[in-house]
């Protein structure tokens, strides 16, 4: 196959920052329609107000449809959290379990205190995103999101089996595997757990630049994620969680989590599906599965993605001062956008 045609794809999970650094990343996701926008700003996005005074902003940032989220705390207010979806001001509510990743401070500690805002949400019907990891420092970092999944989750999807859940960037069988036993449940998936794992992160040195949270697993996990993001199940689709940091944080003692990947999103998940023979079904993964999940109608425009030479990717994008650092697949594209 040398092109294919497909639905303008979204993104259900990107992080656009503020300031400079949203004005040198927004127009880098030009490649999708839409996208949920994490809340994690310092300080987090926590009320209807503020995350409409951000959707403003990224819109003149250049990225034109940003679907925001609240940033799920202790003190969240359920009957603006509704009012926010009601008046189309956010598309869901993101729960972070405090210290789970950047700028996660705010998040939840114990989970008793917000079962009020998430009851007003399943009866609502605001969706639910959440990072799936426990925070304990006695569990392995490698083992955060089965724990995470047993522990807290399902006892979460027991109490609420009304509330509809994205979990974001699943990383291992067991988190496949528990979306795979829920009604109302949908998960993404990103671009570098898709392409690496933890030998890559880690052996002959550490790679900075592949570090993320939830941490790249093992490769029979990676195996585990392009199964089923390349079965067409709808009940996965594509999130990039791309997450741009300056590249001195990433090139530090202790480096920054997240891999910013929109500029090269698509071509890498055409290299994936090539891969797995499943070039037919990349539009229910990018472009279909995720309107489904959040009701949404999908995107009328197409693009193309056509096969061409080898080309190395792009090794960074800069304005003034800011220089944010791809991730790199480790080895050329030969799938473009035309």
């Amino acid at each position: 196959m040398d092109s294919l045609t497909i639905r303008r794809p979204d993104d259900w999970h990107l992080h656009l920052r503020d300031g400079e650094m949203l004005s040198l990343v927004a127009p880098e996701s030009r490649d999708f329609a839409r996208a949920i926008i994490m809340p994690n700003l310092v300080p987090p996005v926590v009320t209807g107000a503020q995350a409409a005074s951000y959707r403003d902003r990224i819109v003149a940032a250049g990225f034109a449809q940003p679907l925001m989220t609240l940033y799920l705390t202790e003190q969240t207010d359920p009957d603006d959290v509704v009012a926010a979806h009601r008046n189309g001001v956010i598309t869901a509510v993101k729960l972070y379990p405090a210290g789970a990743t950047t700028n996660s401070a705010s998040g939840v500690r114990d989970f008793d205190v917000v079962r009020p805002v998430l009851a007003a949400m399943e009866e609502a019907g605001v969706p639910l995103c959440i990072h799936g990891e426990v925070t304990d420092p006695d569990i392995d970092i490698f083992d955060r999101e089965a724990v995470f999944l047993d522990r807290v989750l399902t006892p979460l999807r027991a109490a609420h089996p009304g509330l509809k859940i994205t979990l974001e960037h699943v990383t291992t069988s067991d988190a496949v595997d528990w979306v795979r036993a829920h009604d109302n449940v949908g998960a993404t998936i990103t671009v570098q757990h898709l392409m690496k794992s933890r030998n890559d992160m880690l052996a002959g040195g550490m790679r900075p630049h592949l570090y993320c949270l939830p941490i790249l697993k093992r490769d029979t996990h990676k195996a585990a994620l392009r199964a089923a993001a390349t079965s067409g199940e709808a009940r996965f689709f594509l999130g990039t969680d791309s997450a741009p940091h300056p590249t001195h944080a990433k090139e530090a003692a202790c480096c920054a989590a997240g891999c910013f990947t929109a500029p090269i999103a698509l071509p890498c998940l055409a290299h994936v599906f090539e891969e797995e023979d499943a070039l037919d079904r990349l539009e229910g993964f990018a472009s279909l599965h995720g309107p489904a999940h959040y009701g949404m109608p999908v995107n009328q425009e197409t693009v193309t993605l056509t096969r061409t030479s080898p080309y190395p990717t792009p090794s960074a994008v800069q304005r003034g001062d800011v220089s944010v650092t791809l991730f790199d697949p480790g080895h050329p594209l030969h799938w473009t956008l035309s």
